[in-house]
C-alpha cells in the first residue's frame, strides 16, 4: 500500500516541480496551447490539446508528448520543454490527455486487449486519430511523427512504438516500461503489478515477440528508440530499463553488447546500439541518483535530437542591400552543388552544433562525407545521424544508414555535440565529398 501512494504522490508533485523549474524559453509572441474538440476516432475518450509554432517549415515535423499518471496534457505542456523546442525548431507537438482512470488518477491504457493491437482500440487509436488531423489541419507530415512521454507517457511512447510502427519513426521514453509488461487492468499499479513490482525479467526474443505480435505480418522498419531511466527510481523500478533495451535490441536485431558507451553529461550513462551501417537503432540513458524525476532539464532537447529535429525552421529570406551605383557585382566563388547551414547553441563548456545540408546540384548523392573544421578548444563528445572522425581539427561526418541518399533539392540534418574552452564559433570550410559547400 506505500507503493499505491507514494506513487500517486510522486507523479503529482513532479508535474508541481516542473512547472516551477521549466526554464524560460518561449518568446512572447509565440503561439498558444488550443484544444482540439472533434479529430476523429476516439475509442479512448481522450482530450486532444496541440502547440503549432508561428515559424515553422511547410510541413512541420509531429511529436506527441505525454504526460504522467494524474497529470494532464496542459499540465505536460507547462511543465516540459517541448514546446519551448518547438518554437526553436519548428515541429508541431500533440499533447494528448489520458481519461482512463487507473485508482490514482488517469493513466494512458497500456494494459486492455484492445490497446495491445494495431487497431484495436483504446488510448492507441485515439492517438493516431490525432495524429492523422494535425496532417489534415496544419501539415504535419505523417512521414515524420515521433512520441515522447513521461512515466505513463513513457509507458505509452513504447507502446505506440510497438502497435504503430509505419506512423511512429522514433521514440523518447522517460521512465517507461517494455510493451506488454502489463498482463491486463488487473496487473496495472495500484494493484498488485507484476510488471513494477521490480521482478519482471523476460528473454530478449520473449519481449521482442511481444512487439512482433502487436502487428502481426508487417516487414517494414521498425522505430529507433530513445529510452531514459534515473538509477533511484523505485516506483517503476530501474531494472526495466534493461528490460526495455532488450526488447528494442532484439526488434531491431541487434546484439545486447552496445557498440559505443559514454557520458554526454555529468550523470548521463549512455549505451549506444547501432545497427552494421552505423545508424544508432537504440540508446538508453542511465541518470546516476535520479529516482522518478524526469525528464529534467535538457533531456528534451536530447530527445528531439534523436529525433533529427533540430534544425531551426526556415525564415524568410532577409531585404538584401542595393548594391551602390557604378560598384561592381563582386563574383561568387565556385563551389559545389551543396549548402550547409549550421545553428550552435552554447553554455556553460558545452555546446550543440545543427547542421542542414542541401543539394542544390540536380544530381542525387548516394553516399556523402561532410568534411569541416572545428574552431580550437572544441571536442565532438557524441553525435547524430552520421559519425564523426576525429574528435577534433579537422573533422569528417559520414551518413548513416537511413540518410545516405540526398536527392536533389532535399536536405539530411545532423549534429554533434562538443565541450569547448571558451571558442563557441561554428565550424568552416565545409566540403562535401570533396567539394566546398556555400553556408548560409
Amino acid at each position: 500500500m506505500r507503493f499505491k501512494k507514494t506513487l500517486l504522490l510522486g507523479t503529482a508533485a513532479l508535474t508541481v516541480l516542473a512547472a516551477l523549474t521549466l526554464p524560460a524559453g518561449r518568446p512572447a509572441f509565440a503561439a498558444s496551447l488550443t484544444e482540439v474538440t472533434s479529430f476523429g476516432d476516439n475509442p479512448g475518450g481522450m482530450r486532444m490539446h496541440v502547440y503549432v509554432p508561428d515559424s515553422r517549415p511547410a510541413n512541420p515535423p509531429i511529436v506527441v508528448a505525454m504526460h504522467g499518471c494524474g497529470g494532464s496534457g496542459p499540465g505536460f505542456y507547462s511543465g516540459s520543454e517541448f514546446a519551448a523546442l518547438a518554437d526553436r525548431h519548428g515541429f508541431i507537438v500533440i499533447y494528448p490527455s489520458a481519461m482512463q482512470e487507473a485508482g490514482f488518477g488517469k493513466c494512458f491504457d497500456t494494459w486492455s486487449a484492445a490497446a495491445k493491437r494495431r487497431g484495436g482500440g483504446s488510448d492507441p487509436v485515439s492517438i493516431a486519430s490525432m495524429v492523422a488531423y494535425a496532417g489534415r489541419q496544419y501539415g504535419g507530415d505523417q512521414n515524420r511523427v515521433y512520441a515522447t512521454g513521461s512515466s505513463s507517457g513513457g509507458m505509452m511512447t513504447q507502446h505506440l512504438l510497438a502497435v504503430y510502427p509505419d506512423l511512429f519513426r522514433a521514440g523518447a521514453s522517460f521512465m517507461g516500461v517494455p510493451y506488454d509488461c502489463f498482463a491486463n487492468a488487473a496487473d496495472y499499479p495500484p494493484g498488485a503489478s507484476r510488471c513494477t513490482g521490480g521482478a519482471m525479467n523476460r528473454t530478449p526474443q520473449q519481449w521482442g515477440d511481444a512487439v512482433r505480435q502487436a502487428y502481426p505480418g508487417y516487414t517494414g522498419p521498425r522505430p529507433r528508440v530513445q529510452l531514459w531511466h534515473g538509477t533511484n527510481d523505485t516506483l517503476v523500478p530501474y531494472s526495466l530499463l534493461q528490460e526495455s533495451v532488450e526488447q528494442w535490441t532484439d526488434v531491431a536485431g541487434l546484439s545486447q553488447t552496445p557498440t559505443s558507451t559514454d557520458t554526454p553529461q555529468a550523470g548521463w550513462n549512455r549505451r549506444r546500439f547501432a545497427d552494421a551501417t552505423g545508424d544508432v537503432r537504440v540508446e538508453a540513458y542511465a541518470v546516476q541518483g535520479a529516482g522518478h524525476t524526469l525528464p529534467s532539464t535538457g533531456m528534451a532537447a536530447a530527445a528531439v535530437a534523436f529525433f533529427g529535429l533540430t534544425t531551426p525552421p526556415s525564415t524568410p529570406p532577409s531585404t538584401p542591400t542595393p548594391t551602390p551605383p557604378n560598384t561592381p557585382t563582386p563574383t561568387p566563388p565556385v563551389t559545389g552543388a551543396c549548402r550547409v547551414t549550421d545553428a550552435i547553441n552554447a553554455w556553460n563548456t558545452g555546446l550543440t552544433s545543427a547542421i542542414t545540408i542541401a543539394n542544390t546540384g540536380t544530381a542525387r548523392v548516394d553516399g556523402w562525407s561532410l568534411s569541416f573544421t572545428l574552431p580550437a578548444g572544441q571536442t565532438i563528445t557524441s553525435g547524430w545521424n552520421a559519425t564523426y572522425t576525429p574528435s577534433s581539427g579537422q573533422v569528417t561526418a559520414r551518413n548513416a544508414g537511413h540518410n545516405a541518399a540526398i536527392a536533389p533539392g532535399a536536405s539530411v540534418s545532423i549534429g554533434f555535440q562538443a565541450t569547448h574552452t571558451g571558442n563557441t564559433a561554428a565550424p568552416s570550410s565545409f566540403s562535401l565529398n570533396g567539394a566546398a559547400c556555400t553556408v548560409a
